[in-house]
């Protein structure tokens, strides 16, 4: 995986281009890390009115630069809060339909954007690697009208199929999805660290739409462990400008989460 370029860190580059994704005046569920760092990113440069809500119960809040919270459930994360809920209160504004974009990501992601967080390697109950679970990364991607994944981009992390479907993306492609009983959502967008993928509309397969700067896609390819469809209108996404790294350094002076 190339390292981004300029000094830029990889969450450094998913925040920004995450941020990018979002549009003002909507609800995204956002959660630590990149995540976090592009909702709050995004309110400060295009989205004023982006309200975030996060999973320990918070909605509405307006983060003070150096005081990021560590984690959903602390009272960083309530600074200037409009709400303060329970967490299945949280849960059940997803699940009428209010939140317009969640946050995610994962350890495997395959092609139809399905995400493990559970288990790698032999069996479920005796797996090589026993990983933290979803949490609530099911409830966001089975439940928010929109999901963008952030993640670094590795090859171990693109696999052919997912050991453990955590996180339920297209399924199998096709309607798959809707057949399940997941009648609303989906993911809509893969951000990684060497480009943004969209999705094919028929058969759901995941498409690269634009390639980071100096990146090719030689090098995607080379990185991910399926098949990568290329879309005829591939594009070149912006370096992250001055402006939007201040913000975030301004945001994490610590680069606690940098």
């Amino acid at each position: 995986m190339s390292a981004p370029a300029g000094g830029v860190t990889a969450n450094e580059l998913l925040a920004v281009m995450g941020s990018r994704e979002l549009k003002d005046n909507t609800t995204v569920f956002a959660g630590v890390g990149a995540p976090m760092l592009a909702s709050a990113l995004a309110q400060r440069i295009h989205a004023p009115g982006l309200t975030m809500v996060v999973e320990g119960g918070i909605v509405g809040p307006k983060w003070k630069p150096g005081w990021l919270p560590i984690s959903t459930n602390e009272m960083r994360a309530a600074y200037r809060a409009q709400m303060l809920l329970g967490i299945t209160d949280a849960f059940l504004l997803a699940q009428r339909g209010f939140l317009d974009v969640g946050f995610i990501g994962g350890a495997q992601i395959d092609r139809y954007g399905n995400l493990n967080t559970s288990a790698i390697g032999g069996s479920y109950d005796r797996p090589k690697v026993r990983l933290p679970g979803s949490g609530g990364a099911n409830d966001i991607i089975s439940l928010c009208r929109e999901v963008i994944i952030l993640t670094l981009h590795e090859k171990r992390r693109f696999s052919e199929t997912v050991d453990f479907i955590t996180s339920p993306g297209w399924l199998a492609g096709d309607h798959s999805r809707r057949r399940s009983g997941l009648l609303f959502g989906g993911v809509s967008r893969v951000v990684t660290t060497l480009g943004i993928f969209g999705f094919e509309p028929s058969s759901r397969r995941m498409r690269l739409e634009a390639v980071h700067a100096s990146v090719t896609v030689d090098e995607v390819r080379e990185s991910t462990g399926f098949e990568v469809l290329v879309s005829d209108t591939l594009t070149t996404t912006k370096a992250p400008t001055d402006e939007e790294l201040g913000i975030l350094r301004m945001l994490d002076p610590a680069r606690q989460f940098l």
